[in-house]
């Protein structure tokens, strides 16, 4: 009988700390990107289940039917699980809804955005904190997820404003509100802020900070 103190961090479903400077493989064949879906699927689902500290990978693997290897070599931690999975996320928070559709100002149009993706994320606010807390923890140098997701926000930023060439100061407007908008949540997801506050700071952090940008119409 193995002591559970002897046990392999893989087999007491843990990542092994060296895992995370593994290089995470990408999909390529329609067969491996239809596997990397079902596990990202899985995982969405389990994580809102259980949360973060409670989804085991051997759970992940078995569920989504790939070997434990595979799942391994797409996503050399739970960190990179679910940074991909907010990445996924991230990659629709462009598509049009009607509120972003009516939305007369640029910068209701993009406090609009923000608030819808922050509505979807919260109606599973335990998969919402193992989204925020893998991205935290994540290294942008060894999870390409991180930069894309941050580069995906900012670009879907830029162009609800109308800003094709914008200054260095317009970009980092942009990237302070995003730290605003990822503490908002962070809030709401720990209890210290409600729906509706969180709400109401995400629109005032869109026009104070987005109200200095370059082509500002009142600049």
């Amino acid at each position: 009988m193995v002591c559970p103190r002897t046990r392999s961090s893989r087999e007491r479903g843990t990542v092994p700390r060296v895992a995370e400077h593994r290089p995470a493989a990408e999909p390529q064949s329609p067969g491996q990107k239809a596997r990397y879906a079902r596990i990202l699927s899985v995982a969405s689902r389990l994580g809102a289940e259980r949360g973060l500290e409670h989804v085991q990978m051997q759970d992940v693997a078995k569920e989504a039917g790939v070997a434990i290897a595979t799942l391994y070599r797409y996503f050399p931690s739970k960190t990179h699980l679910f940074t991909a999975i907010m990445a996924d996320q991230v990659d629709h928070m462009d598509d049009e809804s009607p509120e972003i559709l009516a939305a007369c100002d640029p910068v209701d149009a993009v406090a609009e955005t923000l608030l819808r993706s922050t509505r979807h994320m919260l109606r599973a606010p335990l998969l919402a904190s193992a989204m925020v807390q893998s991205n935290y923890a994540a290294h942008s140098a060894t999870v390409s997820e991180v930069a894309g997701i941050e580069a995906k926000v900012h670009r879907t930023v830029l162009r609800l404003l109308g800003l094709q060439h914008p200054t260095d100061r317009d970009n980092r407007l942009i990237r302070l509100l995003m730290k605003s908008w990822h503490g908002v949540l962070v809030s709401v997801i720990y209890g210290h802020t409600s729906h509706a506050e969180a709400e109401t700071e995400i629109r005032l952090a869109c026009q104070v900070l987005l109200g200095a940008r370059s082509n500002a119409a009142d600049r």
